[in-house]
């Protein structure tokens, strides 16, 4: 059975179609990152909300109940999602027992229409404390006073879906809070782990982006011409499939626009994100991402901000790593496809070299350049006495 979205394109061919989503799949938001969709992004958030307060941590009823207090003492509701129908009334109960003036009521997916919309109607009335319910509160419950939501078992969801269902809280002018919790000294998996690390980290308005961009990293981004909506990326990992598929989708529009430069960097400097100062592999792995995109000197300082927001001040490697990236970028803006030296000069090797550019990367590279006419010609800068690479490297990057 086709999808609405799907049939009602096959219905009426002519109609364009606007969908509006917090978070798009990883397969529609490839296809909007990749140029082959138009994609427009809401950045600005309602007057007056402010974002949700997200906690991630292991099931402990004592800091759950005093959530729960403290919501129900400023006169507030609560969503206590157990996604569980079979021990949905059990999970009850046990709130009951602990909560004796709380009233509580169920609401899943099972129950009957008048039977839902008369818990709907009590819950908008302030005549439910708590609802303990299923994921059925994912979409189109707008209940302003409800601003504490609860989640056992969040590890067995989905980054999009913990985030569509953290927005039915914060929906007023009042601070909500949100607890996403897994089972007390369960080992999480990798990807679980990097789904709470990103519900917790994104917690901004406007968030909503970078949640599915992040989505969109851990599960791949499916087939473009098939039913599979995530996968199929692990190999190549993102930014390598989508230079591959831009290359495709340039080669069918026979776009003639000459590739972009890309500078390779071969010099004896420490530049590396050490173990021992970001342990985990995946945070490795962002961060030498983040590190790689650096093109600007803005881009550098808003990288190392990050890092001592997250990690502590970073050594001279990951401050190494840093440098040689901003240089790349300026290089490649420049037309340089290739740095190397050793302790006494470093060498620029430019494509297309003529009087004109010549002069002008004399000029931006410093004294002492001088144009080398060996095959392939290339600048070369000489270190001056008690210089180092790192040093000369950063003068340059300021000049380029």
């Amino acid at each position: 059975m086709l999808p609405k979205k799907k049939k009602l394109k096959t219905l009426f061919n002519a109609v364009d179609v606007l969908t509006l989503t917090a978070t798009p799949i990883p397969r529609t938001l490839n296809m909007a990152m990749s140029g082959i969709r138009d994609m427009s992004s809401i950045e600005e958030a309602p007057q007056d909300r402010q974002p949700v307060q997200t906690y991630v941590m292991e099931q402990n009823s004592a800091v759950l109940l005093e959530a729960i207090n403290k919501e129900l003492r400023r006169g507030g509701q609560v969503y206590y999602l157990h996604n569980r129908v079979e021990s949905i009334t059990h999970c009850a109960a046990r709130l009951k027992a602990l909560l004796p003036d709380a009233r509580i009521g169920i609401a899943h997916g099972k129950m009957g229409e008048e039977e839902l919309s008369k818990i709907w109607k009590d819950l908008l009335d302030g005549e439910i404390d708590v609802l303990v319910c299923t994921t059925i509160i994912e979409t189109g419950v707008d209940v302003p006073n409800c601003n504490t939501l609860i989640i056992e078992d969040a590890d067995h969801m989905g980054l999009a879906q913990l985030h569509q269902i953290r927005g039915r809280v914060g929906r007023s002018t009042r601070r909500a809070y949100a607890y996403f919790c897994f089972r007390r000294g369960k080992a999480l998996s990798e990807i679980a782990t990097r789904r709470l690390e990103a519900i917790k980290e994104y917690t901004e308005f406007g968030s909503g982006f970078k949640i599915a961009m992040r989505d969109l990293e851990i599960r791949g981004a499916g087939n473009i011409l098939g039913g599979e909506q995530h996968g199929h990326m692990d190999a190549v990992g993102y930014d390598m499939y989508i230079k591959l598929l831009n290359e495709a989708i340039g080669e069918q529009k026979g776009d003639t626009e000459p590739k972009k430069t890309e500078c390779t960097v071969d010099l004896d400097i420490s530049a590396n994100i050490p173990e021992k100062y970001i342990p985990s592999l995946s945070h490795r792995l962002g961060i030498y991402r983040r590190i790689a995109d650096i093109k600007t000197l803005d881009d550098k300082r808003d990288v190392v901000d990050e890092l001592i927001d997250r990690f502590g001040d970073p050594p001279s490697e990951v401050l190494g790593l840093i440098d040689i990236a901003l240089l790349k970028g300026a290089a490649e803006r420049n037309g340089i496809y290739e740095i190397s030296g050793d302790r006494q000069s470093i060498n620029f090797y430019v494509k297309n070299i003529t009087p004109e550019n010549a002069g002008d990367l004399i000029k931006k590279l410093g004294q002492g350049t001088l144009l080398v006419p060996a095959e392939p010609m290339h600048f070369t800068v000489k270190l001056k006495a008690g210089q180092n690479q790192v040093a000369l490297l950063k003068e340059i990057a300021s000049r380029l």
